[in-house]
């Protein structure tokens, strides 16, 4: 599309983004069941306000904008403790969940590189890692080895025993993985890398706003954070089931020594000045940091513990609706909010299919084929509706319809 000569009135331009918008995920009403994690109008009224109040700030330079430098402050120093970390965990904000696993696999990379001497690094992780796992090894010159799943879609530690060596600079564990929604045996593997002398990560960026409060409730949560020996670094998303809106993730470093040698940039050979960041953008925007401190600070521990028991009331009676149905299982024991399942009788992902017609919308995932979905606040409204449809698609149409290769 060309640049028109002239521009358009803004009723006009916002009324064409308004009509294309009805063709997006409804995720307002509930339907939508990843990618957006919807906790209320209140939050939305508390993330809106905050995102303009920063709107055109530029985060790239805290020194000009303070508040901005201890409103990120307080956002890693609250996820830090949430995580466990001692007086010496640190850690920077980032775009997303993947800004920050880039950042952890620079990390690793560059102090295996000093301390070491490895130049031809590996990165160690499971099978059903995030592929942000496989873009940071290939846009950062690493060997991505990928550890197989034991028979709970768990990493195997016997075969990461295995597969380990002098060359690895990062193990990694998820929890809980994407997939599945199981945790690995991070203290298994991140003892494993202790005992290599390697860093090790646990991508809590699905769970790392949820578990702490899991835990609080009584719920059984796997060990994952810093309170296991050997983790180093943990990726954690306040735009996940911190509630955040997009573009707010914390890399978290157990030492914040590694975070100042291994993970900043700093850069003065120009005539600009001093150049730094501690991540891979420069310019960034503020309304994140800023929405994410909002929420932090809106919700406290209480709220976030009201979100809490619903997402466990509801998993609970999603789960139990699912497992009653004979055709269909789950995929592996989940320990939060995500769900995989497939069938060994009928095609899963025609049941998906019927299941998009009805304004539904679950992931479809591969090896084994599953549909998916992760479970936020809001879906407490329509758990009954979906399970209703689920029944009615497994009934009717689960053996009939062809398989449509058609994925989220």
């Amino acid at each position: 599309m060309p640049l028109q000569p002239r521009g358009r009135p803004l009723d006009d331009v916002l009324g064409q983004m308004r009509k294309e918008k009805e063709a997006d995920a409804d995720w307002r009403g509930g339907r939508t069941w990843s990618l957006v994690y919807p906790a209320g109008e209140e939050i939305d009224a508390c993330l809106e306000a905050a995102n303009r109040l920063y709107l055109y700030e530029n985060a790239l330079n805290p020194l000009r904008f303070p508040s901005l430098r201890r409103m990120e402050r307080d956002v890693v120093e609250t996820t830090c403790g949430l995580l466990h970390g001692a007086e010496s965990a640190s850690g920077a904000m980032t775009s997303g969940g993947t800004e920050s696993i880039l950042m952890a696999v620079k990390t690793a990379r560059d102090r295996a590189r000093e301390e070491r001497g490895v130049r031809s690094p590996k990165l160690l992780a499971p099978y059903s890692a995030h592929p942000a796992f496989a873009k940071a090894a290939h846009y950062l010159g690493l060997e991505l080895v990928q550890i197989p799943l034991d028979t709970d879609y768990r990493a195997d530690v016997g075969a990461a025993r295995e597969q380990i060596d002098e060359q690895t600079v990062l193990v990694v564990g998820s929890a809980p993985c994407y997939p599945f929604g199981v945790v690995d045996p991070i203290p298994e593997l991140a003892a494993l890398a202790a005992e290599h002398g390697t860093s090790f990560h646990t991508d809590a960026c699905l769970g790392g706003f949820l578990l702490p409060f899991l835990e609080r409730l009584g719920e059984p949560v796997p060990a994952f954070d810093f309170r296991v020996p050997g983790v180093t670094t943990i990726s954690a998303d306040i735009h996940k089931y911190g509630y955040c809106t997009k573009g707010a993730s914390i890399i978290a470093h157990a030492h914040k020594d590694t975070l100042r040698r291994y993970q900043t940039f700093v850069y003065d050979r120009w005539p600009g000045g001093v150049y730094g960041s501690a991540a891979m953008a420069g310019a960034r925007p503020a309304a994140p940091i800023a929405a994410a401190w909002a929420v932090l600070q809106f919700l406290g521990e209480e709220g976030y513990l009201a979100q809490a028991r619903r997402i466990v009331a509801t998993t609970r009676h999603l789960r139990e609706g699912i497992e009653s149905i004979p055709e269909l299982r789950l995929h592996g024991d989940p320990v939060m909010s995500v769900l995989a399942f497939g069938s060994d009788e009928i095609d899963v992902f025609a049941v998906g299919d019927v299941l998009d017609e009805k304004g539904w919308c679950l992931d479809r995932q591969t090896q084994p084929d599953a549909l998916h979905l992760m479970v936020s606040p809001e879906h407490d409204r329509v758990a009954d509706a979906l399970l209703d449809d689920l029944r009615h698609a497994v009934q009717h149409h689960g053996r009939a319809r062809a398989h449509t290769a058609r994925y989220s």
